[in-house]
């Protein structure tokens, strides 16, 4: 929707807003145009004004998603980059890449996207390029640099990339998804799988013995 005054791209994002809290409370087939329209505390009529039906809603709210959401991970990865403390640099790394993705809200909203995939394949694929497809490039390329100046043994940036995350995120952020509950991990846990992670990171890709 174009050409919308500031009361209704207000309006709007008020219904988006409320909308994404229900999509993540009851998932795409559980939540209803009642509900979004009580939790932002319009009518239902004002809500079909805005949007058409409910996956008009869904595709909007994972789009806006999407164009609102910057890579965390550009300034820190730059800084990253160039580096002389290699090893305190990757730790540094890990504590902000664990903490940005295991947000409640990440993953609450990584598990609604995942769930509906099947059904919106186009919109899974969006949010994938758009979020942690996009940091695992930016990492990627935070790799190439380090390797670039003798400080790790990267000849895969793109794999080294992904098994950085994996060594971070696997054991906290299944738990999260299966036990469906955001705080299945303690912030003091989050800080040790950080801390394992990037010491396995730098076992398997520094240059050090």
């Amino acid at each position: 929707m174009t050409d919308l005054t500031p009361r209704s791209a207000a309006k709007r994002q008020q219904i988006m807003d409320a909308a994404l809290t229900v999509f993540l409370e009851n998932g795409y087939v559980g939540a209803s145009m009642d509900q979004v329209a009580a939790i932002a505390a319009v009518s239902k009529q004002t809500v079909y004004k805005q949007f058409k039906d409910k996956e008009h809603l869904f595709r909007s709210i994972i789009e806006d998603i999407g164009d609102r959401v910057g890579d965390p991970f550009v300034e820190i990865s730059e800084r990253v980059a160039e580096t002389d403390d290699v090893e305190r640099a990757i730790h540094t790394l890990a504590g902000t890449f664990v903490t940005t993705i295991m947000d409640p809200r990440v993953q609450q909203t990584r598990r609604l996207v995942i769930g509906e995939a099947a059904r919106f394949p186009a919109l899974g694929t969006a949010y994938w390029e758009g979020g942690f497809g996009r940091a695992l490039t930016t990492v990627a390329g935070c790799f190439a640099r380090l390797h670039e100046r003798g400080l790790l043994k990267v000849e895969d940036p793109a794999t080294a990339a992904n098994h950085f995350a994996g060594l971070l995120l696997w054991i906290p952020s299944n738990r999260v998804m299966f036990h469906g509950r955001t705080d299945a991990v303690s912030a003091e846990e989050l800080a040790a799988f950080a801390a394992s992670g990037a010491r396995a990171f730098l076992a398997a890709y520094g240059t050090h013995p």
